[in-house]
């Protein structure tokens, strides 16, 4: 079977379920999702993500105890504003991205789990998630994680991995339509055309990186979850990259949570600082203001490498 043939296949398995949880079965626009549409007033009145007291943990098993990652956390991302988090290795900063990209115990296998507290995501209540509510999530998150690998599949073109949401969405999209976009995608994170016919392991990290964001980015979404999106990414593009986003970001409104472990890359891309440290929130608020007057320990740390 080859690549493409395979493409079709998920596109049929996906490409009807997904469609149907954009529209009902009528082909009406679902009254749920009218709420979520950019004309709608109700929609600036909610956030876009919403976390109260949340906990999350791992399941224990096949020689692994069970261990909590994050404890107490809540926070507020508004639409069309950015949130940078910043935390030592092992704080439960790539925990609580996944949790924001719907990726639970409730939708995949061996994943965190929210043992208290809430988290609403563009409206759907993750720890409660069900099969619709997955599917928006699916449909109108954009998630970069740490490791592209995660979300590219090994079996299709850098082209065919950036292409695959919009036939998720639309299976009838003219391929020429879709051509347009997806090389519009990769260009602007500076791969190149030729990049299109390869696959992900002829490329090298920083690469696969890049496709990453451009699949994130391809549907528009409403809200983007990037695990350290410049991971691997060449210094000498970094920057370029970063501003793209930023710009993009500003363009389009949408919401945006970024895990970063520099204070420069997190100022290019947000004003707003959360600040994790085993698994609790001991930062919060404007860059400056959490670095210019730390309470904790940890943030103290950080003031005076940012200070240079």
């Amino acid at each position: 079977m080859t690549a493409v043939d395979r493409l079709r296949r998920t596109i049929r398995a996906r490409g009807a379920r997904l469609a149907g949880a954009a529209r009902g079965e009528g082909g009406a626009e679902r009254s749920s999702d009218r709420a979520h549409r950019l004309d709608d007033p109700r929609r600036e009145l909610r956030p876009s993500v919403r976390a109260v007291d949340l906990s999350v943990r791992y399941r224990g098993g096949e020689g692994h105890a069970a261990a909590d990652a994050l404890t107490g956390i809540t926070f507020d991302i508004a639409p069309g504003e950015t949130l940078a988090v910043i935390g030592e290795a092992g704080s439960g900063k790539s925990t609580l991205a996944t949790v924001l990209a719907g990726l639970t115990s409730r939708t995949v296998p061996r994943g965190p789990e929210i043992t208290g507290g809430s988290l609403e995501v563009l409206g759907v209540d993750v720890r409660h998630v069900d099969r619709h509510g997955d599917d928006q999530l699916e449909l109108r998150v954009g998630h970069v994680p740490q490791d592209a690998s995660a979300v590219l599949d090994p079996h299709l073109t850098a082209g065919e991995n950036v292409a695959l949401p919009l036939f998720q969405r639309n299976p009838k999209l003219a391929k020429k339509v879709a051509g347009g976009i997806v090389a519009e995608a990769i260009d602007a994170m500076h791969l190149t055309l030729a990049t299109i016919p390869m696959y992900p392991h002829e490329l090298s990290r920083g690469q696969r990186q890049r496709l990453a964001i451009a699949r994130a980015l391809v549907l528009e979404p409403d809200l983007l979850v990037a695990d350290e999106p410049t991971s691997g990414v060449d210094a000498t593009l970094r920057s370029s990259i970063l501003d793209h986003l930023a710009e993009v970001q500003r363009r389009r409104g949408f919401a945006a949570f970024i895990v970063s472990s520099e204070i420069g890359e997190i100022r290019r891309l947000s004003q707003r600082l959360a600040v994790l440290h085993h698994g609790s929130i001991v930062g919060m608020g404007g860059i400056d203001e959490v670095l210019g007057a730390p309470t904790h320990p940890y943030v103290e740390r950080l003031a005076a490498l940012s200070r240079g």
